[in-house]
């Protein structure tokens, strides 16, 4: 009769007494006036769902999202430096194939207003060093590519230096190596420079060979 009771007392209870994050596990029998043999499912409260996975969506919808124009242009435009400087590395290619120099005609009025400032090399290496790489308000896409940039203009004055210090003379074996150099030296900077500005405006990181190592201890 007690059970009868209890069950009766149990279905006149309205539904939304039972709010929806509870599950049923045991009622405690007192509330429901039932015999202590009788046990009754007891309100537990569900487990919300742990926060992490909506940490991941979000860290893995940032890594999908494109590179703004801004950083690509950016990023383009670091790679002139290096460029315009290997330049001079192009003479003795120029002089033998005077055809090749046609491609470059379109650059001449930028190269041009570029050795007209004075100081220009030295100026745009310290504002693309100092303005971007270690600035944090720029993207580590923007900086990377800049230390890049810079690390290869440093790489392109060595050759200089060693030309200085050995004097190899305008004519015999030393001569001869000293135009192998340059034109190689030419021939990979201006791969750098076409395949940076194409990956950038891609919004791709370029990886330079010999480059990208020592450019990404520096960040």
């Amino acid at each position: 009769m007690a059970s009868s009771i209890a069950l009766l007392h149990l279905s006149a209870t309205p539904k939304t007494l039972i709010p929806k994050s509870y599950v049923c596990s045991s009622f405690p029998s007192s509330t429901l006036a039932a015999p202590r043999s009788i046990s009754f499912p007891q309100l537990v409260k569900r487990k919300s769902k742990p926060k992490s996975n909506i940490t991941c969506m979000s860290s893995y919808n940032n890594t999908t999202t494109p590179t703004p124009a801004t950083d690509r242009l950016i990023s383009a435009v670091a790679y002139t430096l290096p460029f315009f400087n290997s330049l001079l590395y192009g003479r003795y290619l120029f002089f033998q194939f005077p055809k090749l120099g046609l491609l470059f005609e379109p650059l001449i009025p930028l190269l041009s207003l570029y050795r007209s400032m004075p100081y220009s090399s030295f100026v745009a290496f310290f504002a693309l060093y100092l303005g971007v790489v270690r600035n944090p308000s720029f993207s580590h896409y923007v900086r990377f590519n800049a230390m890049q940039a810079v690390t290869l203009d440093v790489l392109l004055v060595l050759p200089l230096l060693i030309q200085r210090i050995f004097s190899p003379g305008r004519a015999g074996l030393g001569y001869k190596l000293m135009v192998w150099g340059h034109n190689g030296i030419f021939v990979f900077s201006v791969f750098c420079f076409v395949y940076s500005v194409v990956s950038s405006i891609l919004g791709r990181t370029p990886y330079l060979p010999f480059v990208a190592d020592a450019a990404a201890r520096q960040l």
